[in-house]
């Protein structure tokens, strides 16, 4: 299966590593690889949801890279690690609702929608900073995204862990699971069977902005600054997490 074939490769790399340096297996550089992956990783899992649905939304790391900005506008005027959290969240939410009030409301293609709204997002930032770079975080705000919770485990690593357990079970033991995948088959059907197709893709659209704003939260914490240009790509990234996960 396209499964096992992944593990096989993956198995397969790090045999290969292991061979090619004598500290790749040392449990504090596999800890440290997992600060590449997790905050993408967060994103793709509510992703993953949306391209079920036959949705996909291409802002993300537009998203991230706004929300970042609004934090990195609210440390200036003093504001503490708590504030910056729900800011940093708060403003990715409202970009995924925005995505999907103009996919459900207005009927438009989503991919249409997140190439437009990319473009924004990332411009606001850049209009907002320029090429300056917001810096002054406070300490208690590194944590997100360079704490430990226990031994080698990273904060994000547990966050990750956490989130794919939850979409897991969201996915397939709920009822809600069950209407994503109806509607990625035939949303037509699904429509006509009184399931509100509209507003399960907009809660996706939520979603994934949600999971955009706190990836911008550990990213943000993990660099300890700001800039217009963060998490550039992610956005294929995240995509070619969910299509090589199956």
């Amino acid at each position: 299966s396209w499964e096992a074939l992944l593990v096989v490769i993956a198995v397969a790399i790090f045999a290969v590593n292991s061979f090619a340096s004598p500290y790749f297996l040392d449990p504090w550089s596999l800890s440290d690889l997992t600060f590449n992956f997790t905050e993408k990783g967060l994103i793709a899992l509510a992703m993953a949801l949306l391209i079920i649905s036959g949705e996909i939304d291409l802002s993300v790391a537009a998203i991230v890279a706004l929300a970042s900005t609004m934090m990195g506008m609210a440390v200036q005027a003093g504001a503490g690690t708590p504030v910056l959290v729900a800011i940093g969240i708060a403003v990715g939410l409202a970009c995924g609702a925005f995505n999907g009030l103009l996919v459900t409301r207005l009927g438009l293609p989503s991919i249409v929608v997140t190439i437009g709204t990319m473009s924004l997002f990332r411009g606001i930032a850049f209009i907002i900073l320029g090429d300056q770079a917001y810096k002054g975080y406070p300490e208690s705000f590194a944590f997100f995204g360079q704490g430990y919770v226990w031994w080698v485990f990273s904060f994000e690593l547990a966050l990750f862990l956490v989130a794919a357990l939850i979409y897991w079970f969201v996915l397939h033991r709920t009822s809600f699971g069950r209407r994503v995948f109806a509607i990625g088959n035939n949303p037509v059907a699904c429509q006509f069977s009184g399931v509100r197709v509209d507003r399960i893709k907009f809660i996706l659209f939520c979603l994934t902005g949600l999971m955009s704003g706190i990836a911008s939260v550990l990213i943000t914490s993990r660099l300890g600054s700001t800039r217009p240009s963060i998490a550039q790509g992610y956005e294929l990234e995240a995509i070619t997490m969910v299509v090589l996960g199956g």
